[in-house]
C-alpha cells in the first residue's frame, strides 16, 4: 500500500510539473521580472506595462489573483494611458517574499517594484477586492506619488464586523478549501479535479503551488491588512471612483437567507468608501458580480479614464481680491 501511495504521489507530481511547464510554454509571460531584493538577496517580481503617457495606472488584483485578472481591462486603458499590472510576491510569475503578506508590506514591495523598474510617479491606483486595502495603504505611505484612485468592489476594513456573523463559518470553510489546494497542488490533484481555471493564461499563471500557498498567506493576514487600511486615513481631495457590483448579482456561494443582509451591509460600506475623498463618487456596475473587471470591463475603463482626465485637467486658480 505504501508503495502504491508513493507511486501515485510521484505520478501526480510529474503530471503537475509537466502540465505547468506546458501551460507556460504555450502562454508566455508578458512584461518582465524585476529584482526588488535587498541585502544582496535577489527577489524578482513580475510587472507588465503597456501604453504611454502620464500618470501611470497601476492595477492591483484581489486576494490570490494574478495580473491576468485585468486581461479585459489593460489593453483598452493602454489606448489612453500607460498601465501596469503586476503579480504580488509569491503570486503568478513573482518570487515569494520572506516578509508577512500584509497590505503594508505589499505596498512597500510594490513601491520598490515600480521604482526599480523605472516606472516613475505620478500613479493612479486601481485596487480590486483585497487590492483595495493595498492601494489605500500605498497612498498613505507615498501620498506625493499618487494622483488618483479607483476601488473595484473593494474590501472595507470593517466588513468582518458588519457582514452577517454566519459568514464567519463560511470564511473558515473557504480557508480550509484554500489550504487543501495548497497541500494538493504539488500532486496535481486540483488539475485532475478540474479546479484550475479553463482559461489557459490564468492556468499558466495561477495553477501552481507557490500561488496557492501565497493565497493562503494573504487570507490569514487579511485581518491585519484590514486594520492597516483602516489606519490609512482619508484621501483629501484625491480623485476617487468607487465601483460596486450589482446588488442583483450576489455571490453564488451565499445561502438564500444571507443574500439580502450581506448585500445591504456591503452597499452601505461601498457608499462610505466614496466619502474617503471630497472628490469621491460611487458607480454601481449593473449586471456585474464581484469581478467587475471581468463582467463589465467597460465600467472599469470609464472610471480610470474619468480619474485620468481629472488629473490632467488644468487647475483653475481664483485670483486674489485687490
Amino acid at each position: 500500500m505504501l508503495a502504491i501511495v508513493a507511486l501515485l504521489a510521484a505520478a501526480g507530481f510529474l503530471y503537475q510539473n509537466i502540465s505547468e511547464a506546458r501551460d507556460r510554454r504555450f502562454n508566455a509571460m508578458p512584461g518582465r521580472r524585476v529584482n526588488v531584493g535587498s541585502d544582496g538577496s535577489p527577489m524578482y517580481m513580475h510587472i507588465n506595462c503597456t501604453g504611454e503617457g502620464t500618470p501611470t495606472v497601476v492595477l492591483d488584483s484581489g486576494l490570490g489573483d494574478s495580473f491576468v485578472s485585468w486581461q479585459k481591462v489593460q489593453p483598452q486603458i493602454a489606448k489612453f494611458a500607460r498601465v501596469c499590472s503586476y503579480d504580488r510576491a509569491g503570486i503568478g510569475y513573482s518570487d515569494a517574499s520572506p516578509r508577512p503578506r500584509t497590505s503594508k508590506v505589499i505596498a512597500e514591495e510594490l513601491n520598490s517594484l515600480l521604482h526599480n523598474a523605472g516606472i516613475s510617479p505620478p500613479y493612479i491606483l486601481v485596487g480590486h477586492s483585497m487590492g483595495g486595502y493595498d492601494v489605500r495603504v500605498f497612498a498613505s505611505l507615498y501620498r506625493s506619488e499618487v494622483v488618483g484612485m479607483v476601488l473595484v468592489d473593494a474590501s472595507h476594513p470593517d466588513q468582518e464586523k458588519r457582514l452577517p456573523v454566519e459568514l464567519s463559518g463560511m470564511e473558515a470553510s473557504w480557508l480550509r478549501e484554500a489550504e487543501f489546494l495548497e497541500f494538493a497542488m504539488p500532486l496535481g490533484v486540483p488539475r485532475l479535479l478540474g479546479l484550475c481555471d479553463e482559461n489557459p493564461r490564468v492556468r499558466a499563471a495561477e495553477c501552481n503551488f507557490h500561488t496557492a500557498r501565497e493565497g493562503v498567506k494573504e487570507m490569514k493576514a487579511f485581518p491585519e491588512s484590514a486594520a492597516e487600511a483602516a489606519a490609512s486615513g482619508l484621501l483629501g481631495d484625491l480623485p476617487l471612483v468607487v465601483l460596486s457590483h450589482d446588488p442583483d448579482r450576489p455571490s453564488a456561494d451565499l445561502p438564500a437567507d444571507l443574500v439580502k443582509p450581506t448585500n445591504d451591509a456591503w452597499e452601505k460600506m461601498q457608499e462610505e468608501m466614496a466619502h474617503l475623498s471630497t472628490r469621491g463618487k460611487q458607480v454601481i456596475a449593473r449586471n456585474s458580480g464581484h469581478y467587475i473587471q471581468m463582467d463589465r470591463p467597460d465600467v472599469v475603463i470609464d472610471a480610470v479614464r474619468n480619474v485620468a482626465d481629472q488629473t490632467r485637467a488644468p487647475q483653475v486658480v481664483t485670483p486674489a481680491k485687490p
